[in-house]
């Protein structure tokens, strides 16, 4: 009975934060609207922030359901695109939830934002491995995820604006032209090269077995990432 009493009041709380808002929604409103005493919400959450946090963390736990469920298919690509549009989906579906979950300074130290951005390292791993990535992993995880949770919470804010009709798919296909090389067959010669390079150090800082020492993986990660900056018409040396 506690489990479902919190559960209740959980939902009571976003649908309160859908119809009006967060600084409109008070202690008062919700125990009104769930039927429940002041003493009974801070038993289970101790104060509105724990109730808000609690709130965020459904909305995380939701999302990371729908994020597993969907599973990774042989094209690290198509995984990165349903990605991003799964998330955009998320928010504008649950956009009480998301403003909690991703409105704040904070929203990166949550335990499923982090396993959210791991799955999103996976894919792109996946993609540098098949030499596709114009960036590192690390550096392209932070460029996707800042400018889908923006996107996301623009859309949310005002859906209905007309200059964002298909702007999920305009800044989706931007960023993704910034970090993501076109798939082609590799031909020979030095332009293959940095893609080779890259796909190296994605495979290197995915793994963490003990092949090499410090000195020869730091060794080795700086000749890899001279080389994959290299362009196709100079030297590493130019």
């Amino acid at each position: 009975m506690v489990g479902s009493t919190r559960q209740h009041i959980l939902d009571v709380t976003a649908d309160l934060l859908r119809d009006v808002g967060i600084e409109a929604v008070s202690v008062r409103d919700v125990c009104q609207a769930a039927g429940i005493t002041a003493p009974t919400l801070y038993h289970h959450f101790g104060d509105k922030r724990g109730l808000l946090e609690a709130v965020a963390a459904e909305g995380f736990a939701r999302y990371l359901a729908e994020k597993h469920g969907r599973g990774p298919s042989e094209d690290p690509f198509d995984d990165l695109r349903a990605g991003w549009d799964g998330h955009v989906r998320f928010g504008l579906t649950n956009p009480a939830f998301y403003v909690l979950m991703y409105g704040g300074t904070r929203s990166r130290e949550h335990p499923s934002a982090r396993e959210g951005l791991r799955v999103l390292h996976g894919m792109l791993v996946r993609l540098a491995e098949r030499g596709r990535l114009l960036v590192t992993p690390d550096e392209a995880v932070p460029t996707i995820h800042s400018a889908c949770v923006g996107t996301t919470l623009t859309l949310v804010t005002d859906p209905d604006a007309p200059a964002h009709a298909d702007l999920s798919e305009r800044v989706r296909d931007a960023v993704f032209a910034a970090v993501v090389k076109p798939e082609h067959p590799a031909g020979p010669g030095t332009e293959a090269l940095p893609d080779t390079a890259r796909a190296l150090l994605a495979t290197l800082g995915a793994h963490r077995d003990p092949l090499l020492s410090p000195g020869e993986r730091l060794l080795l990660t700086e000749l890899l990432t001279r080389l994959a900056s290299t362009s196709p018409d100079r030297g590493p040396s130019d």
